[in-house]
């Protein structure tokens, strides 16, 4: 079974997680730092934007590719993945400088982990009830 949503969303993150590996090694060759931070503050910036996006990204996957399978792929779950993988680009964005684009990012990611994440724990018990 095909899961759009679940691959376009990881094929996405696959890009992002790039480009966030990209920016610590721009750093790392400005300030001449091979190992560590430095105690570099953009450096360790940029790693904390890197990590915590590794932290999120599996799980919200998971569930994206999980209730694809048991629901099919659906509108809402495009527009929810849409929405993550935006909130995953300016959170890193935000930690160079942008409280809304921080913001942004953290509230995305919150709303995105826990409304699926519910929605994951509820959807045999709906199903029992014939509900969603």
């Amino acid at each position: 079974m095909m899961l759009p949503i679940a691959l376009t969303t990881a094929g996405a993150a696959a890009l992002v997680n790039f480009w966030l590996a990209w920016r610590i090694g721009q750093v790392r060759t400005a300030e001449k730092i091979s190992i560590g931070d430095g105690g570099n503050p953009r450096l360790i910036a940029r790693m904390r934007a890197h990590l915590n996006f590794a932290e999120y990204v599996p799980l919200v996957l998971i569930l994206i590719a999980l209730i694809e399978l048991a629901r099919g792929t659906h509108l809402w779950l495009w527009i929810v993945a849409l929405l993550f993988i935006l909130g995953r680009v300016a959170h890193p964005i935000g930690m160079d400088g942008s409280r809304f684009a921080r913001t942004f990012g953290m509230a995305t990611t919150a709303l995105t982990t826990v409304g699926l994440g519910l929605y994951a724990a509820s959807i045999q018990y709906l199903a029992m009830f014939h509900i969603g």
